[in-house]
């Protein structure tokens, strides 16, 4: 069955079964007030009272997928593709066909920090999960209260801070397959975890997390790094990687005053090997084979202290402040196959960027509950720095740094029960470009039966990265460079949505919600052909030239009948973009995708087990590619992703153990075809998606107490 059709059945049972509800608007409560949010809201407040969608990934669904990483996750969520690379394992997120530079990811309303940014193009796969409360994700421009890049999203990551227990402690083995590949330490990928809190007293709280993530690679159909024949088949389709992380956290409450500390700290080790072989000579091995291998060292801290309360005369504070630091070290050197000896090592920092973070912001000016008004700040300095290689194959490091300070206003003003307006408006002031703002104007309408009208309009900018300012490859025959008289980008967007929650006698619980969105950028950030060198190389150069329009219509359901819940997502994107390399232009027509979600859940409380399963449908995308004297419209077939698992408890819950498998119709490669004009087959390829059908088991055992 085509998912359109799965879908609008979906919406027609909904309307069947809501020609049978009751009215029991003063009777029933609303699932909505038992989800409390804190993403973009004054203070936590249930979803029914926030003016913005929030959609919320709970810890239930984190287990459920046996996650380890944000990666695991977002595999599953409707709007957001993920894009892992087994080229340099890193695995970035993209929504609404815009990549993670446009997404801003958070842990506790603080943008996380990697070598090349600060929020925007996260490695997924280094954010761990291990003390994670909830993940809460809001759509669309959130310029005004999280500053630049926030523009096709964000993400806020929710940490634990408190526990019902004086002592919890639990400890982790999971081991899964790679594909078809494992064994108990040269294959496969091997997870270890310990997690330990302790409430100290009725006001202290601790705890303290690690974790080990060994993933050994994936060979596909490449021959490993002992592998001495030059065919290029040496090496490892995926790269194996190993993660080390620890993080802490020290939380005090007393009446309406909050604070906690939280440290992490991150180590990553990433094994490239090339794929050419070389046949060498020296006098005491004689002729021997060899090839340039290279090591990535990833290194962060994360340090950040949040302070909330109230002051003498009723206001309510949050003010945050974070010192972060991630860098890239890239260890070089000559691997002897046939010996297993490494010669010639040489380590040098690649990247790194760091930053020193504040925000705040300060409330409740008035007793009335009709006005709301909020104020705040943020202020960021990030110390960036990049190697990079200039003519003659000569390598210079740079470093730069980027700081803005920001002052930001919301007000929330309820002018009924069941009417609020928020309009909000953000000034920063930028260190090395012109200065920029944001605006919103949002709306919620609450109407009888539970139905929930909400839109929004928003202004946002992105500034140019690290990487869009300063990089630069120039060697035989190529000329790719930065541009420092780079301008932000900046984008409107619109948003209006209709959600409606339905109650039954039978305990049947419904929610649906349709959104339609749009959103326009302009002056984005595109590669263009800026002219010859005297050498005749073409030179490509980093400049503002492209626009890009979305439209976008989603759905969101979800059936919930006593040990059942059932849900159902689909999405249809419109995207039309004008690319302009100073040579030529793409057309700017709009270009579709359909995308479709679902997840099903049953647990048997008699047997303590939940049976889970998670499907998504990603449509076939289509894209222009810049070839030698056009822009080539590709195509990337449809995919269909299904991942399925069952949780068992064991002595009181004391023990669980989950039996589940990720991929399991075999997603590997994709073929992207492209097409010319006049629509003759021009090129294909294949786009590495993931490694296989996988199976895992999960052994975790809690002490609580």
């Amino acid at each position: 069955m085509q998912p359109s059709r799965i879908a609008l059945l979906f919406l027609l049972l909904h309307i069947k079964l809501s020609a049978q509800e009751q009215q029991r608007d003063s009777v029933n409560i609303n699932s909505d007030l038992n989800e409390v949010v804190v993403t973009g809201q004054f203070e936590p407040q249930s979803l029914k009272k926030s003016v913005q969608n929030v959609r919320v990934i709970t810890r239930r669904d984190i287990d459920q997928l046996a996650a380890n990483n944000l990666g695991d996750v977002l595999n599953q969520y409707v709007n957001i593709t993920v894009r892992p690379s087994g080229t340099d394992g890193r695995s970035t997120v993209s929504m609404f066909g815009l990549d993670g530079l446009y997404f801003k990811i958070l842990i506790d309303n603080v943008p996380i920090a990697n070598e090349a940014g600060l929020g925007n193009n996260i490695d997924l796969s280094q954010i761990n999960l291990n003390d994670v409360e909830r993940i809460e994700i809001i759509e669309g421009s959130m310029g005004v209260t999280h500053g630049a890049n926030a523009v096709s999203g964000i993400l806020n990551i929710i940490t634990k801070k408190s526990s019902k227990n004086k002592w919890e402690i639990s400890a982790t083995l999971q081991e899964e397959t790679v594909g078809n590949e494992y064994a108990t330490f040269d294959e496969g990928r091997h997870i270890q975890a310990l997690q330990v809190s302790h409430t100290l007293t009725d006001n202290w709280f601790v705890s303290l997390n690690a974790n080990r993530n060994d993933f050994q690679g994936y060979l596909g159909d490449r021959k490993g790094m002992d592998y001495a024949v030059n065919d290029d088949m040496r090496g490892y389709n995926w790269l194996p990687k190993e993660q080390l992380m620890t993080n802490a956290l020290l939380s005090y409450r007393r009446n309406e005053f909050r604070f906690f500390y939280r440290f992490e700290m991150m180590d990553e080790n990433i094994d490239y090997y090339n794929s050419e072989v070389e046949t060498l000579f020296n006098a005491e091995l004689g002729s021997y084979r060899a090839s340039q291998d290279k090591r990535y060292f990833t290194d962060r801290f994360y340090h950040h202290l949040n302070a909330t309360g109230k002051l003498f005369s009723g206001l309510a504070y949050n003010v945050s402040v974070s010192h972060q630091k991630q860098q890239r070290d890239v260890e070089s050197f000559l691997y002897r196959v046939w010996q297993d000896q490494e010669v010639n090592n040489t380590t040098e920092t690649d990247q790194s960027m760091e930053v020193l973070y504040s925000t705040g912001t300060l409330s409740n000016f008035f007793e009335s509950e009709t006005v709301k008004l909020q104020l705040g700040y943020e202020l960021v300095n990030n110390n960036g720095f990049s190697v990079v290689q200039e003519a003659d194959n000569v390598y210079v490091g740079i470093r730069e740094r980027l700081e803005n300070y920001d002052v930001f206003a919301s007000s929330e003003v309820n002018v009924n029960r069941n009417f609020s307006l928020r309009p909000g408006f953000r000034y920063s002031f930028q260190s090395r470009f012109d200065n920029q703002y944001a605006a919103s104007l949002g709306f919620r309408q609450l109407f009888k039966n539970d139905y929930q009208l909400r839109g929004a309009i928003g202004k946002s900018f992105r500034t140019p990265t690290f990487e869009e300012l300063y990089t630069k490859m120039i060697f035989s025959g190529h000329y790719f460079t930065g541009n420092e008289n780079l301008i932000p980008e900046t984008s409107t967007s619109y948003e209006v949505s209709v959600k409606k929650n339905s109650y039954f006698d039978s305990g049947l619980m419904l929610s649906n919600n349709v959104i339609v969105s749009f959103m326009d950028i302009k002056d984005r950030i595109s590669t263009a052909f800026t002219g010859y060198t005297p050498d005749n190389v073409p030179m490509y150069e980093s400049i503002n030239v492209s626009k890009y329009n979305m439209w976008n219509v989603s759905t969101t359901n979800q059936l919930q009948y006593n040990n059942l819940t059932f849900s159902l997502g689909t999405t249809l994107a419109g995207i039309s973009q004008k690319l302009d390399n100073g040579d030529f232009q793409s057309d700017d027509k709009y270009l579709y995708t359909l995308n479709l979600n679902s997840s099903i859940s049953y647990r048997v409380p008699k047997w303590k087990t939940t049976f889970s399963a998670y499907y998504k449908y990603n449509g076939k995308t289509q894209d222009y590619t810049a070839s030698e004297n056009e822009y080539v419209l590709t195509s990337v077939a449809a995919t269909n992703w299904l991942d399925a698992s069952i949780i068992k408890s064991f002595y009181n819950n004391r023990c669980d153990v989950t039996l589940g498998a990720r991929n399991l119709l075999d997603i590997t490669n994709v073929t992207r075809t492209g097409i010319n004009q006049t629509g003759s087959h021009a090129a294909s390829n294949n786009v590495m998606l993931a490694y296989g059908r996988s199976y895992y088991i999960k052994l975790m055992y809690n002490l609580n107490f």
